[in-house]
């Protein structure tokens, strides 16, 4: 459990920067360790992601003091499921992983690119999309979401594509939903307030208790792909609107 009290800016400087000295570092020695991990299966490839997953976790908790709680794990079931999650910070594309079972993401293709970082997504068969290509990168989705969830791996989906400040959304994309429409998998819905504590293209990370809220399956039976849409959107910011602080977790006001 965590304390509240005042913590000072250099003390959140000296502990961010303890965080981020360990974090790009273990991201380089684990996928080392997973292109040596290459000829095993997907399976073992993603208990050693999970060891990964737990390290950061556990590292970001023991120096910038920041966990998180999560309502609704009961939604989670043993049959695979597209994830739909809000997209605040980079702690979600880690903390997912740790709270779902094994997954898949939907990517922007550029990422592959990045040395490292984008060999450890083909490692574990990320759906690389390309921005732009409009109807071909929805029909991409289809197929491989499709194949990945007949295997038994969820697939998780930021639908807004990319990061929104807290208080803010993008606009939804319809591509998660004509793969629920098409392969007749639900989605579970998620919302959280991970960037009111490690906001995007921030050095500091702000201590706390991160809500994640997950809801329940929305069954695409039935139902068009802008009506699956429509229904995860509300519901998604529908929770935002209600764990959204918005600056009771800025620096100095608590810990």
């Amino acid at each position: 459990m965590l304390t509240t009290r005042t913590t000072s800016y250099p003390v959140l400087w000296l502990r961010s920067l303890a965080f981020w000295i360990a974090f790009p570092t273990s991201i380089f020695i684990y996928v080392v360790l997973l292109m040596l991990a290459f000829p095993v299966s997907h399976e073992r490839r993603w208990a050693l992601v999970q060891s990964w997953v737990h390290f950061v976790l556990w590292w970001l908790k023991i120096t910038c003091r920041l966990t998180y709680e999560v309502q609704g794990k009961e939604h989670i079931g043993s049959n695979a499921a597209i994830v739909f999650s809000k997209h605040q910070s980079t702690w979600e594309t880690v903390a997912l992983q740790e709270i779902f079972p094994r997954q898949v993401w939907v990517a922007k293709k550029e990422l592959m690119s990045i040395p490292i970082f984008g060999w450890g997504l083909a490692l574990m068969k990320c759906i690389a999309i390309e921005r732009g290509s409009g109807r071909a990168a929805v029909k991409q989705l289809v197929s491989q979401g499709s194949a990945r969830l007949r295997e038994g791996i969820w697939v998780v989906i930021f639908p807004e594509g990319t990061r929104s400040p807290p208080g803010m959304h993008g606009r939804y994309r319809i591509g998660g939903a004509v793969l629920a429409e098409q392969s007749g998998f639900p989605i579970i819905p998620v919302a959280h307030n991970a960037g009111e504590y490690w906001p995007r293209r921030s050095f500091i990370k702000r201590p706390g208790v991160i809500q994640v809220r997950i809801g329940a399956p929305i069954q695409p039976d039935g139902k068009t792909a802008q009506q699956i849409l429509d229904e995860a959107s509300h519901w998604i910011e529908g929770q935002m609107a209600e764990i959204t602080t918005l600056g009771l977790a800025s620096p100095g006001v608590s810990s």
